[in-house]
């Protein structure tokens, strides 16, 4: 008797569906696919009991032929590709033909599609994989789709279903997902008859956002667009004042099919380096449109995956195009704004008393200045690590007295149209109208483009540093500052960090140029695994100029290293250096670490809390961070600065009654 043999139809569809159907979210993805390439302008998505007791898309696409609506629910059945080569230029999102088979075998479906709007329709019902009902319909044109009793002849795969929140979670995560990848369609999504998402289909992608995440987070949303031989990239980025705690904020869309890619993951992460702080990312919507030949789709049943011809290419875009539009902000956080708008001319204002007398004619005002015997004593600590924080390298260290370059009236006005700017933002009713004037800022779809990408050769203007002038410190650890526009706070460890960070990155750029040979040399020991690694490693070391040398089993000694490291904590450095290659070992390359290296000599080097400092050491602080080429974050991505507009200081102390 044989032992192979060929399964029947539907036992094969059944095992299909382990891999297309794995959840109520898979159903909903693969309709709602289906009504997308239907050409669909409105999708209407209804579900019950987490999707296990009802799922239902209904549309208005081009519907499926009387003729074809049996074949549709056959295995392989598909009008979307026809040879082979049809598999280099896939353009729909569902082209297996394996999704409504699969569907079909482990549910009770019915489906009614009609292709013209004549009202002449075709009802097939299906259950278990059989066809229980062909008969003609009445309904309008396109598809509707109804799924009952989902894994009602699985109970294995019923059994490990998780609670109905979660699966709801699932769907509900994928619908925000397709109605930001196409914003030209409007999506309804119900659960129990409760509304949880609609559209309006006007092809404006940044009231999608609003929908999805909330008008307030449409508000900070940075405009990105750009362009190369093979690849456009469109969409919109958060500030890094708006961070979650994990990636699912992310949204990428590629020809227009939602996907997960490490790839762009990885390369918008890397464009917003030293912006955000550990374990923080961003929100992002990112659209990539390419020629389908540099797609390749078919990875996964579930075309959740897929792989990119040029991805060097593809990263590079990426982080240029990220980094760009951030360079253009002024990343200075403050405390949240009203609910009512800030008004630049309030309605009363208390008048302000003057306690000086007038001046004399011909005389000037000139500010009080403390005399020297009552200027704040500072341990001789802290002045000496202020100023000269990278250790042996005071000539290369900007003077005490060097200033911040002088505030100007186009830095004012930027300041007046920033504030105006947020005023705009203050309502989601507002939305619509701000964008219609910020028309060099829209998206791709239904507005006008946003200002195209800076290359290298022309990049985008910088914003202006606040002119800062030192009022005090407070509690040791927070300089307290002030300028044209109001109140700041800076962190005066964060700021230290972030001048020393720049400078060490810069020196581990050519450490062969200031490396130093040891008369006596320093010693490390590692146990016998780590040694054994750091022992093809070597070149990493000699590439972020140390020597260093293996010296019996587990010992390494250390023949020099680069001049300017900070003082008396080369050592703690150099263990840390190799604690980094022995961890990140088939991560790590030559440029992440020296990065690493200068951010471990950037904090060993810097003040700390508590601190104290006079005027002079204080005004020199903030004049070598305002020349930072970053200079509102630290390398660990915290907040260096934050900010408190003259008004939210009027309203506090009620001098502003609006």
């Amino acid at each position: 008797m044989a032992k192979i043999n060929v399964l029947d139809e539907q036992l094969a569809n059944q095992i299909a569906a382990g891999e297309v159907v794995e959840r109520p979210a898979s159903v909903v993805k693969e309709l709602v696919e289906n009504a997308v390439d239907a050409g669909s302008t409105t999708v209407d998505i209804s579900i019950e009991e987490g999707g296990l007791s009802l799922i239902r898309v209904l549309d208005n696409g081009y519907g499926i032929e009387a003729a074809d609506i049996v074949t549709a629910f056959q295995r392989h059945a598909t009008s979307k590709i026809a040879t082979s080569s049809d598999l280099f230029r896939i353009a729909s999102l569902g082209f297996r033909g394996e999704a409504l088979p699969s569907i079909a075998a482990v549910s009770r479906l019915q489906c009614i599609s009609s292709e013209t709007s004549t009202g002449l329709a075709r009802r097939i019902v299906i259950e278990g994989g059989k066809v229980t009902l062909d008969e003609p319909a009445n309904a309008p044109q396109g598809t509707d789709v109804v799924v009952r009793d989902l894994f009602y002849n699985t109970p294995a795969r019923l059994k490990y279903m998780k609670a109905i929140q979660t699966e709801l979670g699932h769907i509900s995560d994928y619908i925000n997902r397709i109605a930001l990848a196409h914003p030209g369609i409007a999506f309804t999504f119900m659960h129990n008859g409760n509304v949880l998402l609609r559209t309006l289909g006007t092809g404006d992608r940044l009231q999608v956002i609003a929908a999805v995440y909330g008008s307030n987070t449409a508000k900070v949303m940075l405009p990105v667009e750009a362009e190369s031989a093979d690849y456009e990239l469109r969409g919109y980025i958060s500030k890094p004042e708006l961070t979650r705690a994990n990636r699912n904020g992310i949204t990428a869309i590629v020809n227009g099919r939602y996907i997960r890619s490490h790839t762009i993951n990885q390369s918008l992460l890397q464009a917003y380096h030293t912006l955000l702080p550990i374990n923080r990312y961003p929100l992002a919507v990112i659209e990539l449109g390419m020629h389908p030949s540099l797609l390749d789709v078919n990875v996964h049943p579930s075309k959740m995956e897929v792989r990119f011809s040029k991805e060097p290419e593809l990263r590079t875009l990426i982080e240029d195009a990220v980094k760009a539009i951030l360079k253009t902000q002024r990343h200075i956080p403050g405390p949240e704004s009203s609910s009512k708008q800030e008004r630049s001319k309030p309605l009363f204002v208390q008048d302000a008393i003057s306690f000086h007398r007038p001046e004399p004619a011909g005389e000037s005002f000139k500010p009080y200045q403390p005399p020297q015997h009552e200027r704040e004593y500072v341990p001789r600590g802290a002045a000496e690590k202020l100023y000269a924080p990278p250790a042996h390298a005071q000539a290369e260290s900007l003077a005490v007295h060097e200033v911040a370059a002088p505030w100007t009236q186009a830095a004012a006005s930027a300041v007046e149209s920033e504030r105006s700017v947020e005023n705009e933002w203050q309502s989601a009713a507002n939305l619509q109208s701000l964008e219609e004037q910020q028309t060099s800022q829209q998206p791709i779809q239904g507005g006008a483009a946003p200002a195209p990408y800076q290359s290298e050769e022309e990049e985008p203007a910088q914003p202006v540093f606040p002119e800062l002038h030192w009022i005090g410190q407070h509690h040791g650890t927070y300089i307290v500052a002030q300028a044209e526009d109001g109140l700041y706070l800076i962190d005066q460890h964060a700021a230290h960090e972030r001048i020393n960070y720049e400078y060490y990155f810069e020196k581990f750029g050519n450490p062969e140029a200031a490396s130093q040979q040891l008369l006596v040399p320093l010693t490390l020991e590692f146990t016998s695994g780590e040694a054994s690694q750091l022992r093809e490693l070597l070149p990493l070391f000699e590439g972020a100029g140390v020597e260093l040398e293996a010296f019996g089993a587990q010992t390494f000694l250390v023949r020099s290293y680069p001049e300017w490291m900070p003082q008396g904590e080369e050592k703690a450095i150099l263990e840390e250096m190799a604690e980094l290659i022995i961890t990140e070992r088939k991560s790590i390359n030559i440029g992440k670490l020296r990065e690493k290296a200068a951010i471990m000599c950037s904090c060993k080097a810097s003040i700390k809390a508590n601190d104290r400092m006079n005027r002079e050491e204080g005004d020199s602080l903030l004049a070598r961070l305002a020349s930072c080429k970053q200079p509102y974050t630290c390398p660990h991505g915290r907040p260096i600065i934050v900010h408190l507009s003259i008004y939210q200081l009027e309203k506090m102390f009620k001098r502003v009654m609006s």
